[in-house]
């Protein structure tokens, strides 16, 4: 009845048995204790907002959601009510969703997070190639001759993808690889030349990319005369985008511009990659397709090794696309635009018609929403209060809805304190039905275990409202449009085979797979019409592409700079991106200390030389302002960094990372800062880049405090924690764990780290409540307090087997002794001979202990501290002295998401350990 391990499957074509960090430690997020603590096990409804949320039976949660919509409907019509749903969603529960909102209710108000991640990447699609379909596959990294990498961190991002990488290059020694980033990421590491590009920048690098080719003959004119339209309007914008300017408005050089078109063009397949950085941008569609552009003005599509492959953000956000389930689609591929297409729907659905109104887009559903235009609120599997920008609106939004439902599988999301009602949802081992990846392959999710308490599938869930309303609103047709059997696996294949039927005729045709074809040969690739045997591996080898003239289509797209430029009043660009161990808000990897140990706690990363004109070192707080809202973090160096750069991992929402400027008053975590300016044509919001200051905090008066507990307590004791958060200034509440090697079966050993600043000394009543969850209350624990100087101190110690060992402690007023402390916690070092030097003020350690360092490998724990010793030691060149460190600590050995750090640390010699 538990998962008690996880591995790969060896067969299954997109991974081949890899996992990553994240994968590999699933098992232990999905433990019965991790389940007891976070996650949501039956329907709670909340009667008045500033109340707890009580128990209620499912029915009795549907027929509210079922009134509440049908009045809202009635009195203020359909365009009053908007479903936020997820590309984490299966296929089924996006179509069941799709079909509730704009079948059944008649509004286009349907979208998802997936608008926050690959919405520019299936405009450019369809502007330049006709449709949303990905040409390349996986296959093709080992036949790319140039492999073109841009506005993507893969090797945190996508790490097997970046595995796969790595064997091709190790295959292939001739291979060039090109990465663009304005930070220099792990990514990098691999690259043959890499161009530190300014941000928002891309369209100007690769108009001057097209530039040098016309220039240079590069280009294939035979290609572009027989298959594409417009190059001519392209080749006039693209004449101004000389080298020079492009040098200038870029910061790169020359020469590698050059180098870059040079080895584009003429690569035998150049194969390029491209995710966020692009795509999270007030110009994302325009990058895109300038992207494809240069792919189309030198024939590299359409061939092994060769195209614009788009990297998905989220599990399904392909599925998500494939059933229509944005504000702006319809089922397989469809546009709301266009009247053909809106009829069609209709028929299939058995309605008179589909809306045509143009739904709410994610930024304009909650601004609707704020503005009191959209009354209530369905939110499935995504947690809008810590992922969109602007969140003052979206907080706000929350509040105004007359009615919020939150249907999630985790208890602990932030957008959960806003839920009128919550639905407990099925999750990662639980679930049943489909998904698409990046490579247009359709894989089966099957079920592990019975999900625990009342927790349901989505789309049962959504098709039992759907029922109900039904009941309450005129009918719409003859019979029920969720005619699906709601307690059995029967309901999800039903649901899916009347998905399949939309797609006949289109391009993503898969009227020839069935949920027995995928059960008995595996995943597919699309399209798979009826009488095919196989799906398509590349798309576009003919040269036609699904346009009405079958030709591909130059998208003239002028550059233009970021929606919010630096200026003197805010002269840094933040960007915001992924952390290599977690997944989106945390809500899941966030469960599981062993995943904070390569980025133990909420930094702000900067250039070296902005710190030191602006008299920072590491560690120090600050204050990150835009104009919006304002954050407190910690600061840290960072030789990723260009100079007027700035970097906060976009995971950090008020669950880890809170404090206030008045006592009570929340802070909303990274996306307090982020501009809900977006696309023109996508409407993806610009989450790469917001103007901010950074200006130093005098907070003199610190606290850290660092326990282990007990597993059926700590995450528990995490949420009482971070609900004190708001009563400092700043104050950040994560977890950490023990390390060493996964063992399936085996209990996570789990602890709490909390920090916080303030002007002067907490109240004692308030450094009580801390200790107190922290376990420091017991009659045995070590005190030192001087309540003159502000100084608090206490420490507990555990005796295991013939030594005892420290257990919790917590420093008040002087936390300088912050290092070795840890050290001794986290290692579990013998400690009881320490006796009152864990009580002493200052940094001096005692002999023999020295400072933890940052955790590279987490499969095995292995910290910086342990490789720079081996590294010592080892000789031979830099594949030996690999070979020597995987030998003796096995780091890199498991996932390897950690290989690129520990090439960087081998070819450097020695690790900078960073300062603790």
């Amino acid at each position: 009845d538990q998962i008690t391990g996880v591995r790969g499957d060896p067969d299954h074509p997109a991974n081949f048995g890899r996992l990553c960090s994240k994968g590999s430690t699933l098992h232990l997020t999905a433990s019965a204790e991790v389940t007891r603590q976070t996650r949501l096990l039956q329907p709670m409804q909340r009667f008045e907002r500033s109340a707890a949320p009580q128990p209620v039976t499912w029915n009795a949660a549907l027929d509210t959601a079922a009134d509440k919509f049908a009045s809202i409907i009635r009195e203020h019509g359909p365009d009053a009510v908007g479903f936020y749903v997820s590309g984490q969603l299966l296929t089924e529960d996006y179509y069941v969703f799709n079909k509730l909102a704009k079948g059944l209710v008649g509004t286009n108000n349907i979208d998802t997070n997936s608008r926050l991640c690959m919405s520019s990447a299936v405009a450019g699609y369809k502007k330049t190639l006709g449709a949303d379909s990905p040409p390349a596959c996986y296959d093709d990294f080992k036949d790319a001759q140039c492999l073109f990498i841009v506005g993507s961190n893969t090797a945190w991002a996508h790490p097997i993808l970046f595995r796969r990488i790595e064997d091709a290059k190790r295959a292939n020694p001739a291979m060039k690889i090109i990465v663009a980033d304005p930070r220099r990421t792990d990514t990098a590491e691999i690259a043959d030349l890499f161009l530190p590009i300014q941000p928002g920048t891309d369209v100007m690098l690769f108009h001057g990319m097209l530039h040098l080719m016309l220039w240079e003959g590069w280009t294939k004119p035979e290609y572009i005369a027989a298959h594409t339209n417009g190059f001519d309007a392209l080749k006039a914008t693209v004449r101004d985008c000389t080298p020079d300017k492009v040098s200038q408005t870029c910061g790169i050089d020359k020469a590698d511009l050059l180098e870059a078109a040079r080895l584009f063009a003429t690569s035998a397949a150049t194969l390029s990659l491209y995710c966020q950085g692009l795509n999270q941008s007030s110009s994302g569609t325009a990058k895109n397709a300038a992207l494809i552009n240069l792919h189309l003005a030198t024939a590299q599509i359409g061939k092994p090794g060769a195209g614009p492959f788009s990297l998905t953000g989220q599990p399904n956000a392909m599925g998500g696309r494939e059933v229509g389930g944005l504000a702006n689609l319809l089922s397989a591929h469809r546009d709301l635009s266009n009247p053909t297409h809106r009829a069609e729907v209709a028929a299939l659905w058995g309605v008179p018609e589909v809306p045509a109104t143009p739904g709410k887009t994610a930024v304009e559903m909650f601004q609707a929403a704020a503005d009191g235009e959209i009354k209530a609120l369905w939110i499935a599997c995504t947690n809008p209060a810590q992922s969109m920008p602007d969140q003052a609106t979206v907080r706000r939004a929350l509040e105004r809805a007359e009615f919020v439902v939150v249907q999630e599988a985790f208890a602990t999301t932030a957008t959960c304190a806003y839920a009128d009602l919550l639905l407990p949802a099925t999750t990662w081992g639980e679930k049943t039905g489909t998904v698409t990846n990046s490579e247009r392959r359709i894989s089966r999710v099957r079920p592990a275990v019975a999900a625990p308490g009342a927790a349901r599938h989505d789309w049962s869930a959504a098709a039992d409202f759907a029922q109900r309303l039904e009941a309450r609103l005129p009918p719409r047709a003859s019979t029920t449009l969720f005619p699906y059997p709601l307690d059995s696996d029967a309901g999800a294949e039903s649901i899916w085979n009347e998905h399949r039927e939309t797609t006949r005729g289109r391009d993503l045709d898969i009227t020839g797979l069935s949920w027995s074809l995928l059960d008995a040969q595996g995943p597919q690739q699309w399209p798979l019409p009826e009488g095919a045997n196989t799906g398509r591996v590349r798309l576009y080898e003919d040269g036609v592409f699904p346009t009405a003239d079958g030709r591909a289509r130059f998208v003239d797209t002028p550059y233009k700079p970021v929606a919010e430029q630096r200026e003197a009043r805010f002269p840094f660009s933040l960007n915001t991106g992924r952390l290599r161990d977690h997944w989106h808000g945390m809500s899941r990897t966030g469960t599981l200390g062993r995943l904070f140990g390569h980025v133990a706690e909420p930094v702000v990363q900067m250039h070296a030389q902005d710190m030191t004109r602006r008299q920072l070192k590491d560690g120090d707080l600050v204050h990150v302002t835009s104009r919006r809202g304002s954050l407190l973090l910690p600061v840290q160096a960072s030789p990723e960094l260009g100079m007027s750069q700035v970097f906060i991992a976009m995971h950090w929402g008020e669950e880890y990372l809170s404090g206030s400027t008045s006592v009570g008053q929340r802070v909303a975590g990274i996306n307090a800062l982020t501009t809900p300016a977006f696309c023109p044509d996508s409407k993806q919001p610009e989450l790469k880049h917001t103007a901010v200051k950074v200006l130093k905090a005098e907070l003199p008066w610190t606290l850290l405090a660092v326990a282990w507990l007990p597993a059926d307590r700590a995450l528990a004791n995490a949420r009482a924690l971070r609900s004190l958060m708001s009563s400092f200034p700043f104050a950040s509440c994560v977890p950490f764990g023990a390390g060493g090697a996964l063992t399936s079966g085996a209990s996570e050993r789990t602890g709490l780290l909390f920090r916080a600043a303030a002007h002067e000394a907490a109240p004692d009543a308030l450094l009580q409540q801390i200790e107190q969850l922290l376990g420091l209350s017991t009659p045995d624990t070590l005190r030192y307090a001087d309540a003159r100087r502000g100084q608090r101190r206490a420490a507990r110690l555990v005796r295991v087997g013939g030594d005892a060992h420290l257990e919790a402690f917590l420093l008040g007023g002087d936390t300088r002794a912050e290092a070795w402390i840890k050290t001794l916690l986290q290692e579990q070092l013998p400690a009881q001979s320490f006796g009152r030097l864990l009580l002493r003020p200052g940094a001096t350690a005692p002999a023999g202990i020295a400072a933890r360092g940052k955790v590279v490998c987490s499969c095995f724990g292995v910290t910086e501290t342990a490789i720079a010793g081996k590294l010592r030691s080892c000789t031979g060149d830099d594949k030996q002295r690999l070979a020597a460190l995987q030998g003796s600590l096995q780091c890199g050995t498991n996932c390897g998401s950690c290989l690129p750090e520990l090439q960087r640390m081998v070819r450097a010699g020695q690790p900078s350990i960073a300062a603790q």
